[in-house]
């Protein structure tokens, strides 16, 4: 390492002073994050990185500082990102019914987001109409202007990379609606449905939409029937993962039936923590636990009010269940938090499954 580097004790001192800097920062709640972002920056100044390196961090963090501070008025809006083939032309019929759908989902009071370019995404943003819709553009050295229907909207946010984009699409989306499309479609379809398999996206509802009668989703279904769950490549219960249909009332139905009680989930260290709308009742937790005690690690599914470890987190009030989740079966988990949402219908529901 070059002499010109800051030696251990240097480095120590440089902590220190960062720490002295974030306790002046206004917002100290989330000071332990900061100080881990600000003493990462102070390792990689340690090391002989090149003038690119440099480059790509600093725009990865501009892309990023953009993106958080034009979403951050709506986080309680529930989102559906809508991807789709850039080349279907107005006036077909998979352009009218992803106009359809946006424009149905928008009067529900979910907002769209699209990558802000021409064909389904333009289709998505005139459905929603600009109030309810997000852009998320890429900065390419040839033509890749936003569509009319979210060009000049302060929610058109133009990113430079397009890993940076892609985490937004997946950050912000509480479903996801797939229309036909090219291989970045389908690279879109299985990387959700894969991060949703793995557990590092969602739950959340994902919907493949074709047009009345189309076989476009079914053949890939066939595919992956024929194939993957054929030879063992995957397990049966992975297609719970998603819904096809080619219909706008089943569509909705899939999105909105999905967050009827169940809300949200997380992990507070081995637990498996999901928050309800309504509480279950105790024969339904007896249901849940003599059918779906093959995805516990040990124990039972129970009912609990917020951990202590949630103190201050905005769903406090929330009833929930918890249980120790092996972090493996999410086909089977999908399948669980349908049965939820079925258990607890004749409860009273949230009138705005919109609203997170």
């Amino acid at each position: 390492m070059s002499s010109s580097f800051p030696d251990f004790q240097s480095t120590e001192s440089l902590y220190a002073e960062l720490s002295e800097l974030i306790e002046k920062l206004p917002n100290y709640k989330y000071g332990k994050f900061l100080e881990r972002s600000l003493r990462a920056l102070a390792r990689i100044a340690k090391e002989e990185i090149e003038r690119l390196d440099w480059k790509i961090l600093s725009a990865c963090l501009e892309d990023m500082e953009r993106a958080f501070r034009i979403f951050y008025p709506y986080r309680h809006i529930r989102k559906i990102t809508v991807f789709g083939s850039a080349r279907i032309c107005p006036n077909t019929p998979e352009y009218n019914l992803a106009v359809e759908f946006a424009r149905r989902v928008a009067e529900l009071g979910f907002m769209v987001i699209t990558g802000a370019g021409g064909g389904i995404m333009q289709a998505g943003n005139q459905g929603a109409g600009a109030s309810k819709s997000f852009g998320l553009n890429i900065s390419l050295p040839f033509e890749q202007g936003a569509n009319p229907f979210i060009a000049g909207d302060h929610k058109l946010i133009v990113f430079k990379y397009f890993f940076t984009r892609k985490l937004f699409f997946l950050r912000e989306s509480d479903a996801i609606a797939l229309f036909p499309g090219g291989f970045g479609t389908l690279d879109e379809s299985f990387e959700c449905i894969t991060l949703s398999q793995t557990g590092r996206f969602g739950p959340l509802p994902v919907v493949l939409m074709d047009v009345p009668g189309g076989n476009y989703w079914h053949d890939l279904n066939n595919f992956i029937h024929k194939q993957l769950i054929r030879r063992g490549l995957i397990s049966p219960d992975d297609t719970s993962l998603y819904t096809i249909a080619d219909n706008v009332d089943v569509a909705c139905a899939a999105i909105t039936s999905f967050y009827r009680v169940y809300h949200s989930s997380r992990y507070v260290k081995d637990l498996y923590v999901i928050r309800l709308k309504t509480e279950l009742s105790d024969a339904a937790i007896k249901y849940l636990n003599e059918n779906f005690s093959d995805i516990l690690v040990k124990g039972k599914i129970e009912k609990s009010r917020a951990l202590p470890q949630e103190i201050g987190d905005e769903t406090f009030n929330l009833p929930r269940l918890v249980l120790h989740f092996n972090q493996r079966d999410f086909g089977r988990l999908y399948q669980m938090i349908s049965t939820i949402n079925q258990l607890g219908a004749g409860a009273q529901e949230s009138e705005h499954p919109e609203q997170k």
